[in-house]
């Protein structure tokens, strides 16, 4: 089989299993497989596919109607135009997390020095911000040593050198440091939202997505403890779920947090939320 024998295979087989992006999927698929780029794919479309490469294709295939998401299958995904490495125990980078980089981007100046990253998973917010900024110390925490292990592994191959990684869950090893800014990604999706979207999410990792106290609960924690690990002026910014920016900006007015700002995702609803200790 040629190559664009196989990419119209492919895109009507994964078309019949409701794959929306078929046509993109089915090139990304093939580029991966050949170690080819998609302009050499579609300048050389005649090319045979070899009998091995032919059967790693089919496998990846049935993989993906299954559900499984495309990240996975190739071992990477692309965020804030980093490449970084994924596996099935931790989230894949989404698209709207982007915004809780910028949003952070836009709070450092040469005051802030210190950074906290809680439930870092691959490290993708970290690096994508000390790509940018090498003066910063950044601390990135995750609950588990694999999860830790796979975090290093991204930041070796992107030559970042100023993350200290940690095992922790959330902030039980930090003892008595401070940082001018705290930023998470927490499990945001209640149970009952979680067994709505079980077939979709059912590869990522559950406890990186689900909590309780209707998704509120890691929120809830990590806003009632951040104010004793940041500086003065320090600020916490957190992504969260499309439903919870009215409770979240409760919570952190109870806990006396200044300057409370709430951002939207891409799609118009509210994703990220932000506040600032300030001790008169």
């Amino acid at each position: 089989m040629i190559i664009n024998q196989w990419l119209k295979y492919a895109s009507n087989f994964l078309k019949k299993n409701n794959i929306l992006t078929y046509q993109l999927e089915s090139v990304v698929l093939l580029s991966f497989v050949l170690k080819k780029s998609k302009s050499w794919i579609y300048g050389f479309d005649e090319t045979k596919i070899n009998y091995k490469q032919f059967k790693i294709l089919q496998k990846f295939l049935k993989r993906r109607i299954k559900g499984e998401p495309i990240a996975y299958l190739l071992g990477f995904c692309e965020f804030w135009s980093l490449k970084i490495n994924v596996s099935p125990y931790v989230l894949i980078p989404r698209k709207d997390t982007e915004i809780l980089v910028d949003i952070v981007l836009k709070k450092i100046n040469f005051n802030i020095k210190k950074i906290l990253d809680l439930g870092t998973g691959s490290g993708a917010i970290s690096l994508a911000i000390a790509s940018k900024y090498n003066f910063l110390n950044i601390t990135a925490i995750d609950i588990s040593q694999k999860i830790i292990n796979l975090a290093k592994y991204n930041a070796k191959k992107l030559c970042i050198n100023n993350i200290n990684f940690l095992v922790s869950n959330w902030f039980n090893k930090l003892k008595n440091n401070k940082f001018d800014i705290i930023i998470s990604n927490p499990p945001y999706i209640s149970y009952y939202e979680y067994s709505l979207l079980k077939k979709k999410l059912k590869f990522e990792p559950i406890k990186s997505l689900r909590s309780l106290n209707n998704g509120l609960a890691d929120l809830n924690h990590i806003i009632s403890k951040s104010k004793k690990y940041l500086n003065n002026y320090g600020w916490l910014i957190l992504e969260h779920g499309y439903k919870q920016e009215y409770f979240l900006k409760k919570i952190f007015k109870i806990k006396k947090f200044k300057n409370v700002t709430q951002y939207c995702d891409i799609q118009g609803y509210y994703r990220v939320i932000c506040g600032q200790k300030i001790l008169k």
